[in-house]
Protein backbone atom coordinates (compact mmCIF):
# COMPACT_ATOMS: atom_id res chain seq x y z
CA UNK A 1 0.00 0.00 0.00
CA UNK A 2 1.20 3.54 -0.76
CA UNK A 3 1.10 5.42 2.53
CA UNK A 4 1.92 8.68 0.80
CA UNK A 5 -0.55 10.21 -1.64
CA UNK A 6 -1.88 13.56 -2.72
CA UNK A 7 -5.53 14.32 -3.42
CA UNK A 8 -6.83 17.60 -4.75
CA UNK A 9 -9.36 19.27 -6.99
CA UNK A 10 -8.06 20.05 -10.48
CA UNK A 11 -9.46 21.59 -13.64
CA UNK A 12 -9.67 19.55 -16.83
CA UNK A 13 -10.81 20.39 -20.34
CA UNK A 14 -14.04 18.53 -20.96
CA UNK A 15 -16.64 18.27 -23.71
CA UNK A 16 -16.57 21.08 -26.29
CA UNK A 17 -13.52 22.61 -24.61
CA UNK A 18 -15.30 23.58 -21.39
CA UNK A 19 -13.11 23.59 -18.29
CA UNK A 20 -14.72 21.54 -15.50
CA UNK A 21 -13.60 20.49 -12.06
CA UNK A 22 -12.35 17.00 -11.25
CA UNK A 23 -10.89 15.23 -8.24
CA UNK A 24 -7.45 13.70 -8.61
CA UNK A 25 -5.81 11.29 -6.17
CA UNK A 26 -2.34 9.92 -6.92
CA UNK A 27 0.47 8.11 -5.11
CA UNK A 28 3.60 9.95 -4.14
CA UNK A 29 6.52 8.37 -5.90
CA UNK A 30 8.23 8.08 -9.27
CA UNK A 31 5.78 5.61 -10.79
CA UNK A 32 5.03 4.57 -13.38
CA UNK A 33 1.38 4.48 -12.32
CA UNK A 34 -1.61 3.43 -14.38
CA UNK A 35 -4.60 5.75 -14.55
CA UNK A 36 -8.20 5.07 -13.57
CA UNK A 37 -11.14 7.24 -14.56
CA UNK A 38 -13.67 6.91 -11.74
CA UNK A 39 -17.23 7.60 -12.93
CA UNK A 40 -19.45 8.73 -10.09
CA UNK A 41 -22.93 7.37 -9.48
CA UNK A 42 -26.14 9.35 -10.05
CA UNK A 43 -25.92 10.99 -6.58
CA UNK A 44 -22.98 12.82 -8.03
CA UNK A 45 -19.53 14.09 -7.27
CA UNK A 46 -19.79 13.23 -3.59
CA UNK A 47 -17.64 12.21 -0.63
CA UNK A 48 -18.16 8.50 -1.25
CA UNK A 49 -16.73 8.85 -4.76
CA UNK A 50 -13.68 10.83 -3.69
CA UNK A 51 -12.99 8.13 -1.10
CA UNK A 52 -12.93 5.60 -3.94
CA UNK A 53 -10.38 7.72 -5.79
CA UNK A 54 -8.13 7.81 -2.73
CA UNK A 55 -8.46 4.04 -2.40
CA UNK A 56 -7.11 3.61 -5.92
CA UNK A 57 -4.24 5.99 -5.16
CA UNK A 58 -3.36 3.93 -2.09
CA UNK A 59 -3.13 0.91 -4.38
CA UNK A 60 -0.77 2.54 -6.84
CA UNK A 61 -3.05 4.19 -9.40
CA UNK A 62 -3.67 7.76 -10.47
CA UNK A 63 -7.43 8.15 -10.11
CA UNK A 64 -9.39 11.03 -11.60
CA UNK A 65 -13.10 11.77 -11.08
CA UNK A 66 -14.62 14.30 -13.51
CA UNK A 67 -17.62 16.20 -12.15
CA UNK A 68 -20.23 15.10 -14.68
CA UNK A 69 -22.83 17.42 -13.11
CA UNK A 70 -20.63 20.51 -13.40
CA UNK A 71 -22.99 22.28 -15.79
CA UNK A 72 -26.19 21.55 -13.89
CA UNK A 73 -24.44 22.34 -10.60
CA UNK A 74 -23.73 26.04 -11.15
CA UNK A 75 -20.25 25.47 -12.50
CA UNK A 76 -19.32 22.99 -9.79
CA UNK A 77 -20.46 25.27 -6.93
CA UNK A 78 -23.70 23.47 -6.03
CA UNK A 79 -23.89 20.70 -3.44
CA UNK A 80 -23.70 17.21 -4.99
CA UNK A 81 -27.33 16.41 -4.12
CA UNK A 82 -28.60 19.61 -5.74
CA UNK A 83 -26.47 19.10 -8.85
CA UNK A 84 -27.62 15.48 -9.13
CA UNK A 85 -31.29 16.50 -8.82
CA UNK A 86 -30.85 19.07 -11.58
CA UNK A 87 -29.14 16.48 -13.75
CA UNK A 88 -31.96 13.96 -13.23
CA UNK A 89 -34.56 16.60 -14.09
CA UNK A 90 -32.69 17.32 -17.30
CA UNK A 91 -32.81 13.64 -18.29
CA UNK A 92 -29.33 12.63 -17.13
CA UNK A 93 -25.89 13.34 -18.55
CA UNK A 94 -25.93 13.18 -22.37
CA UNK A 95 -23.72 10.38 -23.66
CA UNK A 96 -21.62 12.53 -25.97
CA UNK A 97 -20.96 15.03 -23.20
CA UNK A 98 -19.96 12.28 -20.78
CA UNK A 99 -17.44 10.82 -23.22
CA UNK A 100 -15.91 14.24 -23.80
CA UNK A 101 -15.63 14.98 -20.09
CA UNK A 102 -14.08 11.61 -19.26
CA UNK A 103 -11.67 11.83 -22.19
CA UNK A 104 -10.53 15.24 -20.94
CA UNK A 105 -10.04 13.93 -17.41
CA UNK A 106 -7.92 11.02 -18.63
CA UNK A 107 -5.98 13.34 -20.93
CA UNK A 108 -5.11 15.43 -17.87
CA UNK A 109 -3.13 12.48 -16.48
CA UNK A 110 -0.71 12.80 -19.39
CA UNK A 111 0.70 15.97 -17.82
CA UNK A 112 2.29 13.89 -15.03
CA UNK A 113 5.65 12.23 -15.64
CA UNK A 114 4.75 9.31 -13.35
CA UNK A 115 1.72 8.34 -15.49
CA UNK A 116 2.39 5.06 -17.32
CA UNK A 117 0.01 5.71 -20.21
CA UNK A 118 -2.21 2.75 -19.27
CA UNK A 119 -5.81 3.83 -18.76
CA UNK A 120 -8.85 2.16 -17.26
CA UNK A 121 -12.34 3.20 -16.21
CA UNK A 122 -14.71 2.12 -13.44
CA UNK A 123 -18.24 3.24 -12.77
CA UNK A 124 -21.07 2.53 -10.37
CA UNK A 125 -24.85 2.63 -10.97
CA UNK A 126 -25.40 5.13 -13.82
CA UNK A 127 -21.62 5.32 -13.90
CA UNK A 128 -21.48 1.60 -14.67
CA UNK A 129 -23.41 2.22 -17.87
CA UNK A 130 -21.13 5.15 -18.61
CA UNK A 131 -18.03 3.01 -18.01
CA UNK A 132 -19.38 0.56 -20.59
CA UNK A 133 -20.02 3.49 -22.97
CA UNK A 134 -16.44 4.69 -22.42
CA UNK A 135 -15.16 1.23 -23.34
CA UNK A 136 -17.10 1.50 -26.61
CA UNK A 137 -15.90 5.01 -27.37
CA UNK A 138 -12.35 5.51 -26.08
CA UNK A 139 -9.03 3.70 -26.40
CA UNK A 140 -8.80 2.14 -22.93
CA UNK A 141 -6.92 -0.83 -21.53
CA UNK A 142 -9.62 -2.05 -19.12
CA UNK A 143 -13.16 -1.22 -17.97
CA UNK A 144 -15.18 -2.17 -14.90
CA UNK A 145 -18.98 -2.01 -14.84
CA UNK A 146 -20.36 -2.11 -11.30
CA UNK A 147 -24.09 -2.85 -11.64
CA UNK A 148 -24.55 -0.40 -14.49
CA UNK A 149 -28.23 0.27 -15.10
CA UNK A 150 -29.62 0.45 -18.64
CA UNK A 151 -26.73 -1.06 -20.53
CA UNK A 152 -29.59 -3.44 -21.24
CA UNK A 153 -33.18 -2.22 -21.07
CA UNK A 154 -34.76 1.23 -20.77
CA UNK A 155 -35.54 3.32 -17.69
CA UNK A 156 -39.00 2.56 -16.26
CA UNK A 157 -41.91 4.71 -17.34
CA UNK A 158 -42.42 7.81 -15.25
CA UNK A 159 -38.74 8.51 -14.68
CA UNK A 160 -37.05 11.60 -16.06
CA UNK A 161 -33.95 9.76 -17.30
CA UNK A 162 -33.50 9.82 -21.06
CA UNK A 163 -30.86 7.18 -21.69
CA UNK A 164 -30.89 4.35 -24.19
CA UNK A 165 -29.52 0.80 -23.91
CA UNK A 166 -26.05 0.06 -25.24
CA UNK A 167 -26.14 -3.71 -25.61
CA UNK A 168 -26.62 -3.52 -29.39
CA UNK A 169 -23.20 -1.84 -29.60
CA UNK A 170 -21.36 -4.60 -27.72
CA UNK A 171 -19.33 -5.45 -30.82
CA UNK A 172 -17.65 -2.03 -30.51
CA UNK A 173 -16.11 -2.86 -27.12
CA UNK A 174 -12.41 -1.87 -27.26
CA UNK A 175 -10.98 -3.41 -24.09
CA UNK A 176 -11.43 -6.22 -21.55
CA UNK A 177 -14.47 -5.80 -19.31
CA UNK A 178 -15.11 -6.79 -15.70
CA UNK A 179 -18.73 -6.81 -14.54
CA UNK A 180 -19.87 -7.02 -10.91
CA UNK A 181 -23.58 -7.48 -10.20
CA UNK A 182 -26.00 -8.22 -7.38
CA UNK A 183 -28.54 -10.97 -7.94
CA UNK A 184 -31.17 -8.98 -5.99
CA UNK A 185 -30.83 -5.97 -8.30
CA UNK A 186 -33.62 -4.83 -10.62
CA UNK A 187 -31.58 -2.39 -12.74
CA UNK A 188 -29.83 -4.39 -14.05
CA UNK A 189 -31.80 -7.52 -13.32
CA UNK A 190 -30.13 -10.95 -13.49
CA UNK A 191 -31.94 -11.50 -16.79
CA UNK A 192 -30.46 -8.28 -18.20
CA UNK A 193 -26.99 -9.34 -17.06
CA UNK A 194 -27.59 -12.65 -18.85
CA UNK A 195 -28.50 -10.76 -22.03
CA UNK A 196 -25.33 -8.68 -21.86
CA UNK A 197 -23.22 -11.77 -21.27
CA UNK A 198 -24.71 -13.47 -24.34
CA UNK A 199 -23.94 -10.37 -26.42
CA UNK A 200 -20.33 -10.35 -25.20
CA UNK A 201 -19.91 -14.03 -25.98
CA UNK A 202 -21.40 -13.65 -29.45
CA UNK A 203 -19.11 -10.69 -30.17
CA UNK A 204 -16.07 -12.68 -28.98
CA UNK A 205 -15.11 -10.07 -26.38
CA UNK A 206 -12.80 -10.56 -23.40
CA UNK A 207 -14.83 -10.24 -20.21
CA UNK A 208 -15.51 -11.71 -16.80
CA UNK A 209 -18.70 -11.38 -14.75
CA UNK A 210 -19.20 -12.04 -11.05
CA UNK A 211 -22.62 -12.12 -9.42
CA UNK A 212 -23.46 -11.97 -5.73
CA UNK A 213 -26.38 -13.57 -3.94
CA UNK A 214 -27.98 -11.43 -1.25
CA UNK A 215 -26.72 -8.22 -2.86
CA UNK A 216 -28.75 -5.66 -4.74
CA UNK A 217 -28.00 -2.32 -6.33
CA UNK A 218 -25.26 -0.27 -4.69
CA UNK A 219 -23.66 -3.03 -2.67
CA UNK A 220 -20.29 -1.18 -2.73
CA UNK A 221 -21.82 1.92 -1.08
CA UNK A 222 -20.41 1.92 2.47
CA UNK A 223 -22.52 4.96 3.42
CA UNK A 224 -25.84 3.39 2.44
CA UNK A 225 -28.08 0.64 3.77
CA UNK A 226 -27.63 -1.45 0.61
CA UNK A 227 -23.94 -2.00 1.45
CA UNK A 228 -23.08 -5.71 1.51
CA UNK A 229 -19.60 -6.22 3.00
CA UNK A 230 -19.01 -9.76 1.76
CA UNK A 231 -19.84 -8.88 -1.85
CA UNK A 232 -17.91 -5.61 -1.67
CA UNK A 233 -14.76 -7.21 -0.26
CA UNK A 234 -14.76 -9.86 -2.98
CA UNK A 235 -15.55 -7.24 -5.60
CA UNK A 236 -12.63 -5.02 -4.58
CA UNK A 237 -10.25 -7.97 -4.74
CA UNK A 238 -11.41 -8.75 -8.25
CA UNK A 239 -11.13 -5.11 -9.32
CA UNK A 240 -7.52 -4.86 -8.18
CA UNK A 241 -6.63 -8.21 -9.74
CA UNK A 242 -8.23 -7.13 -13.02
CA UNK A 243 -6.58 -3.71 -13.15
CA UNK A 244 -3.31 -5.31 -12.06
CA UNK A 245 -3.38 -7.53 -15.15
CA UNK A 246 -4.35 -4.81 -17.60
CA UNK A 247 -2.94 -1.56 -16.17
CA UNK A 248 0.18 -2.88 -14.46
CA UNK A 249 1.08 -4.30 -11.07
CA UNK A 250 -0.34 -2.57 -7.99
CA UNK A 251 1.14 -2.00 -4.57
CA UNK A 252 -1.53 -3.87 -2.68
CA UNK A 253 -3.75 -6.87 -2.94
CA UNK A 254 -7.44 -6.17 -2.67
CA UNK A 255 -8.98 -4.37 0.27
CA UNK A 256 -11.65 -4.74 2.85
CA UNK A 257 -12.84 -1.18 3.29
Amino acid sequence: MYTGLIAEEVRVTGHEGLEINAYLARPLGPGPFGGVGVVHHMPGFDEATTEIARKFAAHGYMAVVPNLHFREGDGGKAAPDDAAAASRAAGGVPDERFVGDLAGALRHLESYEEFSGKKGVIGYCSGGRQAFLAALSLDLDAAVDCYGAFVVGNPPEGTSLRVTPLVARTGELRCPLLGLFGNEDKFPSPEQVDELEVALEQAGKTYEFHRYDGAGHGFFAVDRTMYRPEAAVDGWQRIFEFFGRHLGATSGEGASA
